[in-house]
């Protein structure tokens, strides 16, 4: 029997903001069959990229980047920034459930994770998966992973570090002290290493590395690689998303500007699953009822809007009430989330009320 398809494709569409606008098409023209499933290679010039939940000015040295020509993305995906250029091999992944053979997104992530090692394990390179989204090389990030469940398709990206300006990366990104301190870590450049660091001279070409990887992918998920061209109508389908949301600096800023002006509370607990922060305003006669509620940070939650849900659900809900509210949220919300529990989000806004 045939294996099914695996479509491979790899753009270079010289604008950042353009990859994820097509990403998303992609993944559109997926859900509807009009596509099979996809493995794309990503080129990029220098360009930090914020997770889905993320705030702009927390995690990126926005003044260095205006100045340096590096551009600012924020993608569909959760985790946490990260800083791509042209010597980094970048990927994404738009594949049907049922090829996977899980539901669960900590699962699929180990799965699509170790097909990655093992492209670079055919390269020479012992890197191996490191919950909750990482690939390490003696304990060093060589590489990241973040996805999501949109139906029954799965949108899944990731990068390996062949080559980078690690100065560039340093002074692009603000790294919290909490996720240094956590490794005894200095710098996150202490935390990163490279293909070339590890090689030298013998480091293999990016083309080798994208054969390597269809080759693992195909082998994991039991698909044959067929090489093509993006489609018409996804290529304009990307560029009307462009125009609407993911090419705009409104995108960009967006979580910067809802959680702006006089926020009353916020807190950031750590997780298994990630850093989370609450912001959120209150109203009324005693103070006690949520007007404004955000929650941000490097978490992944599947699908992305869910997160929006949840702070609609919150709005108007009196403090004595909030946890229960979320629990119900919960109990009537099908989610993924990677190691975080709806008591996770309980804890935050505790924790900010503790602040007062």
């Amino acid at each position: 029997m045939d294996k099914p398809t695996l479509r491979v494709l790899d753009t270079d569409f010289g604008n950042s903001r353009k990859h994820f606008s097509f990403g998303k098409a992609m993944v559109d023209h997926h859900k509807q069959s009009k596509q099979p499933d996809t493995l794309r290679f990503m080129h990029f010039k220098p360009t930090v990229i914020l997770g889905r939940h993320q705030v702009l000015h927390d995690e990126v040295n926005v003044d260095y980047c205006l100045n340096n020509n590096i551009q600012i993305v924020r993608r569909l995906t959760g985790g946490g920034a990260v800083f791509l250029d042209p010597g980094q091999l970048a990927w994404e992944l738009c594949v049907s459930k049922k090829n996977i053979g899980s539901g669960d997104l900590s699962e699929i992530t180990k799965i699509l994770c170790g097909a990655a090692a093992g492209g670079l394990n055919k390269l020479n390179i012992d890197a191996k998966f490191r919950p909750r989204n990482d690939l390490e090389v003696d304990g060093r990030k060589v590489g990241g992973t973040g996805g999501f469940f949109d139906g029954d398709t799965l949108f899944f990206q990731g990068g390996a570090l062949v080559d980078m300006d690690v100065e560039n990366m340093k002074a692009s990104l603000n790294i919290p002290v909490p996720k240094l301190s956590k490794r005894n870590l200095e710098s996150a450049g202490d935390r990163v290493i490279t293909v070339r660091e590890l090689l030298g001279p013998d480091t293999p070409a990016l083309p080798l590395f994208k054969e390597a990887l269809v080759e693992s992918v195909c082998e994991t998920l039991g698909l044959k690689a067929d090489y093509q061209e993006c489609s018409a109508s996804e290529l304009v389908l990307g560029d009307q998303y462009y125009d609407e949301e993911i090419g705009q600096d409104e995108f960009v800023h967006e979580i910067d500007r809802l959680i702006a002006g006089d926020v009353v509370k916020r807190a950031t607990i750590k997780t298994p699953g990630g850093f989370i922060t609450t912001s959120f305003k209150l109203k009324g006669p005693k103070l006690d009822i949520i007007a404004e509620i955000f929650f941000h940070g490097d978490l992944f939650v599947s699908p992305p809007r869910v997160l929006f849900d949840l702070e609609a659900h919150l709005k108007g809900v009196f403090l004595p009430d909030i946890e229960a509210a979320i629990d119900e949220f919960f109990k009537e919300t099908k989610i993924n989330m990677m190691s975080i529990q709806p008591e996770h989000f309980v804890s935050a806004i505790k924790d900010a009320l503790k602040g007062e």
